[in-house]
């Protein structure tokens, strides 16, 4: 074994690269220590055995393991095989497979491992110095260890209870908005220094420390909107001006929108309640986006739109809930739940959707103290060791699974129906099938639950339907210490008016679907039918009830709920909003109403 570390070898993560293939361990040696053995402890291993050996005695030393590389090639086939078995000490290490520039026949191997979850990404062995194409895939591998982990700087402490609803929910905000946490649990002595050190003994819980101000900006039990006025990132909204386009939401549909309506020259004003990214931002890995062959975490995608909708010129309204809207002389008026508004000469509706709930009242209590709505990436860590139910038949439920079975030593996976064949994703249902630690439960649901010092203990799960020819089987509990739910959709359009139109669900109608556009029975035949009135301008294909505010994404009727389709939204609806601005000019400043 050879390694290398150039500083404090006790707070440096461990990079381990192992193949019995001796060309191939000299070339990754030699590419690994010089690119990364000044910030990162090199570890290179010529068997497999070894390896797996230093990987214990690491787990038992407390390191992190950010990245473990094995090889598979002519001269080398155990990788994948090693890569598989090396969850059960480092679970949150991104594993690498190097396969060899024209060993074409290892591929469909490759490929099939990588689906069944044994490794995360592919790189071919670099041929040629400074081969930028294999360390920039390295590169985005690391990047996403440290988005997901929050090693490192630390713009935000959070100061809080482990099992505490309000500290949970923080947690998860920062993380899905790209912003480095430190969480320190008031239940460690090492916590109890801190708070002493800031004098906030007996302080009102979860404190909020900006480290990034000077001096550190300290908030005790803060709003949202008092939490975003202190990043300062984000003020009142502008009062005299006009916004081209408002986008309410800032999920993937939303953050579409935002980047080629700016990138137009249209002038952009997002206004997002929570968090960028949406239900995307919590997937732990999304594998079937159009571009990454490996996969990309919601996060990661959410924040890159995000950063890049910035860069064209858009505005952003953080931690604001939209409560209203109205049109007034071609200008909608957005009303924000501070008091203030926007207005704008055209509207995205962009909110997306929440999960809905279970109908399961002791759960209620629990939300944050082993019950959540999505977050699987935020917690899982947390469940380390332990059993854990998620319940859904979607793909954020195959994601959430698949990330909490790294750390989990069981997952339970419930669904209500007989399959996941309509719901899922192929390749998700793949790799749940071959991953040994997740068991999927057919016409399963939630019942009841069983509480211990106030924290989730166990579940009561029950048969969802009957089946043909199977007897009724009687209430089973399942001890678990996390529920992570992520079943169904329910919209996010109770602020709209009765002018936006919306399906039984609350969805919202678009285009044809719109009822000026619905077929209408045949009238009876009149030897002298009266004249009926001639119908306003239909609307276009992404457009509402309410002339020049449009839907996009997931809180649409009829839209595919998946993130690519989502994003195709976000980018067409701008061709119809050109067309809407073009034949609605602004209003002089004198007739525009002030509020």
């Amino acid at each position: 074994m050879e390694d290398s570390a150039q500083t404090d070898g006790a707070q440096v993560p461990v990079m381990l690269v192992v193949t019995t293939d001796p060309v191939t361990r000299t070339i990754l040696a030699e590419e690994f220590h010089r690119r990364y053995g000044v910030d990162y402890e090199v570890v290179v291993c010529d068997h497999y055995d070894h390896a797996e050996t230093v990987l214990q005695e690491l787990a038992r030393l407390g390191r992190g393991v950010v990245l473990i590389a094995g090889c598979y090639g002519p001269a080398d086939r155990q990788g994948l095989g090693f890569l598989g078995r090396t969850y059960a000490t480092h679970p949150a290490a991104k594993r690498v497979v190097v396969v060899i520039w024209g060993d074409f026949a290892s591929a469909a191997t490759v490929f099939q491992a990588v689906g069944q979850g044994h490794a995360d990404l592919v790189v071919v062995r670099p041929e040629r110095p400074r081969d930028e194409e294999f360390h920039g895939a390295i590169t985005d591998a690391l990047d996403d260890w440290y988005l997901a982990h929050g090693v490192g700087f630390e713009a935000v402490r959070l100061i809080g209870r482990q099992q505490d609803r309000r500290t949970h929910t923080l947690r998860d905000m920062f993380g899905r908005n790209h912003i480095p946490v430190g969480f320190y649990a008031v239940e460690s002595a090492a916590t109890e220094r801190l708070v002493a050190g800031l004098n906030l003994q007996g302080a009102e819980l979860p404190i909020v420390v900006l480290q990034f101000t000077s001096p550190p900006t300290v908030l005790t039990n803060p709003s949202d909107l008092q939490i975003a006025d202190a990043f300062g990132l984000t003020g009142a909204p502008p009062v005299n001006k006009v916004f081209d386009v408002a986008i309410v939401g800032a999920g993937p549909s939303g953050l579409a929108a935002a980047v080629y309506a700016s990138s137009e020259g249209l002038s952009t004003l997002v206004v997002e309640q929570q968090a960028v990214g949406g239900q995307a931002g919590t997937s732990s890995l999304i594998r079937n986006y159009p571009g990454f062959s490996s996969g990309v975490s919601g996060a990661h995608l959410a924040y890159r739109s995000f950063k890049q909708a910035w860069s064209f010129g858009t505005e952003y309204l953080f931690m604001r809930q939209v409560t209203g809207l109205k049109t007034e002389e071609h200008v909608h008026s957005v009303r924000l739940s501070d008091g203030t508004h926007i207005r704008a000469r055209s509207v995205i509706v962009a909110t997306g959707v929440d999960y809905r709930l279970l109908p399961v009242p002791e759960l209620e209590a629990l939300v944050g103290r082993g019950v959540f709505y999505g977050a699987a990436v935020a917690e899982a860590p947390a469940m380390t060791g332990e059993r854990v139910v998620v319940v859904g038949g979607g793909n954020s439920a195959g994601q959430a699974a698949l990330h909490l079975a790294r750390y989990a030593r069981q997952v339970d996976l419930l669904v209500r129906g007989p399959s996941l064949a309509a719901s899922m994703s192929h390749y998700l249902i793949d790799q749940l099938t071959a991953t040994p630690n997740v068991t999927i439960r057919y016409r399963s649901e939630v019942v009841g639950a069983r509480v211990v010092d106030g924290c989730l203990a166990a579940l009561t799960v029950a048969r969802a339907e009957p089946a043909a020819g199977l007897p009724e089987p009687s209430e089973q509990e399942i001890e678990a210490v996390g529920l992570f739910v992520l079943i169904g959709s329910t919209p996010r359009t109770s602020w709209l008016p009765p002018d936006v139109a919306r399906d039984g669900a609350g969805f919202v109608l678009t285009g044809s679907l719109t009822p000026q556009r619905s077929a209408a029975p045949a009238p009876e035949p009149s030897p002298s039918p009266a004249p009926s009135p001639s119908p306003g301008p239909a609307p276009s294909s992404l457009e509402t009830t309410m002339p020049g505010v449009y839907a996009v994404g997931d809180v649409r009727s009829g839209s595919i709920k998946r993130v690519a389709t989502a994003v195709g939204d976000g980018a067409a609806v701008v061709a119809h909003l050109h067309t809407y601005l073009a034949s609605h000019p602004i209003p002089q400043p004198a007739d525009v109403p002030a509020h």
